[in-house]
Formats: structure tokens, sequence, C-alpha cells
């Protein structure tokens, strides 16, 4: 039986991590040239999705939220933290959904004033925010000429799965 979260989970681990594929090669003009969307920049836009992850996570495990590090990292940097921020999210919307916790709420530190949240809300949050970002990365990356650029659909990435 299909299990939605686990779905989306993948997906969008799946899709995310094949952008930052189509990203190599780019010099650092192509990632920090600016654009009239999203974060302004490849590179910006891409820390952005990065630091949501994980700024979320820690937020739903009720732990302090890491400090931003230094800007305009490399992709490699940027890539080893979203491996790790993509599976530190799974690992607690998995656990959250086991325990049968996803309509319970937490303590959004960061919102002014402090505001209850329910981790199942978030979780969907922060799939579909990474879902929108993915978009403006996929028109910066068109705008910057990268060829054989994916849809990124679930559609697509289950026939994809289903090849393989």
């Amino acid at each position: 039986m299909m299990d939605l979260l686990d779905r989306l989970l993948g997906h969008d681990a799946w899709t995310t991590g094949t952008l930052f594929d189509l990203t190599q090669g780019l010099s650092d003009e192509q990632l920090d040239h600016e654009f009239d969307i999203g974060s302004r920049t490849l590179r910006n836009t891409v820390e952005h999705v990065v630091r949501n992850i994980e700024g979320w996570t820690d937020l739903m495990n009720e732990q302090p939220v890491r400090p931003r590090p230094i800007d305009n990292l490399s992709l490699t940097d940027l890539r080893r933290r979203y491996d790790l921020a993509i599976v530190d999210f799974g690992n607690t919307a998995r656990r959250l959904r086991d325990e049968q916790k996803l309509d319970d709420k937490y303590l959004d530190t960061l919102a002014q004033p402090p505001r209850a949240k329910s981790f199942g809300g978030t979780i969907l949050h922060v799939l579909t925010h990474n879902h929108s970002h993915r978009t403006e990365i996929l028109h910066m990356l068109e705008r910057s000429g990268v060829k054989n650029l994916i849809e990124g659909d679930v559609l697509g990435w289950e026939e994809m799965l289903e090849r393989n």
C-alpha cells in the first residue's frame, strides 16, 4: 500500500538532488547572476531551501535552530548540508507519523510572537515550499542555458523509478 508521506519525501529528495546535479559545472558568475524571481540567484535560492529544511526540522525536534553559516557557500558544501538535512527531516517526519503526532503542536520559537504549529502542517509546508523554489531554480537554470532539465513532477519521478 502506498504511503503518501514516504512518496512525497522520496520525490522531494530525488528532485532536489537532481537539481543539484544540474548545477554542477556552473561558474560562480552563473550561480550568482541575479534574476527577477526567488531569492534572486541560484546560490541564494538553493541556500534558502537548505536553511528552511534545517530550521523547520530543528523546530519540530524542539531543539535550538542551527546558526546560519557563512554566505556564498560552494555548491558542494550546500549539497552536503542538503543531503544531511533531508535525511534528518525525513526521519523526523516519519517518526512523528509513526508516533501519530502529526496533529500535535510544537512551539515555533522563531515566530514573533512565538506560536504553536502542527507537525503535519509543518511537514507539508516544507515539502510544498521546496517545490515552489525548485520551480524557480528550474527557471533560473533554463535562463542560464542548462539543457536536459527535468520537469520534476511526481508522476515523472514514479515513471523513472519503474524504468530502473
